[in-house]
């Protein structure tokens, strides 16, 4: 046996053979003679995805390249925000996650009323009186002191809740939304209401609105003269 083989060394961690000092290799079976360094614990933050895989091998490359693709997605997110159609998104979403409460005019006006049925009748808070219109093509319009969210109206067609009475007066089964914002932008919608009584919801979700008016272009058992009643016209905002 040669000198450099005598077995006086550390033993081999897989079969016991002694070693000389200095060896890399088991003179016997050939597995390494040091063991393997453990690698350092990784930072908490670094076991979290998206960072724990890939920021285990290149830490600072991989890293530094998804705060990039954050970065270049939060900007695609803000630009597409600062667009028409992505702000019109993002307000809907608002809208129905948020809550809403009712808001009463600052004003109110008519382009005509009946004798005995004011303008003021469609937003006194009850349906038992009226806005009398006097024919179609008559407009009610609703002013408000702060421009605000208008989430959606609540319209009561006819002259009461109760069917009977209801039938017996003319009530609007078409109509038009004027809506005007605080910059003199002005939104038209066209309405279609069920001829039956009770409330008949609009959805709108038109931001900074300062006026609402309403124009009558249809109305059912319209004869002998009789004026078109719209019961009451509510605003919801959003809070």
């Amino acid at each position: 046996m040669d000198a450099d083989e005598a077995p006086d060394g550390p033993p081999c961690p897989a079969c016991g053979t002694p070693n000389l000092p200095g060896r890399r290799f088991c003179r016997r079976c050939a597995e390494p003679l040091r063991a393997k360094e453990e690698a350092a614990p990784l930072p908490w933050w670094r076991t979290v995805w998206p960072f724990r895989r890939r920021v285990r091998v290149r830490s600072g490359r991989a890293l530094r390249r998804i705060l990039l693709v954050l970065a270049v997605v939060g900007l695609l997110f803000l630009g597409f925000l600062f667009l028409p159609a992505g702000r019109v998104l993002f307000e809907d979403v608002r809208d129905k996650l948020g809550g809403t409460a009712e808001i009463s005019p600052s004003g109110v006006s008519a382009s005509g009323e009946a004798p005995g049925h004011p303008a003021g009748a469609a937003i006194d808070g009850v349906t038992n009186k009226y806005w009398g219109a006097p024919a179609l093509g008559s407009s009610l319009t609703c002013t408000f002191a702060t421009p605000f969210r208008l989430v959606g109206i609540v319209v009561h067609t006819g002259a009461s809740k109760e069917p009977e009475e209801f039938r017996s007066e003319p009530r609007p089964i078409r109509a038009e939304l004027v809506v005007e914002t605080a910059d003199g932008t002005v939104h038209e919608k066209k309405l279609t209401f069920n001829d039956k009584p009770g409330q008949q919801e609009v959805r709108t979700g038109i931001s900074d609105v300062v006026s609402v008016r309403l124009v009558l272009r249809e109305a059912a058992g319209q004869d002998g003269g009789r004026p078109i009643a719209v019961g009451e016209v509510e605003f919801f905002k959003r809070t």
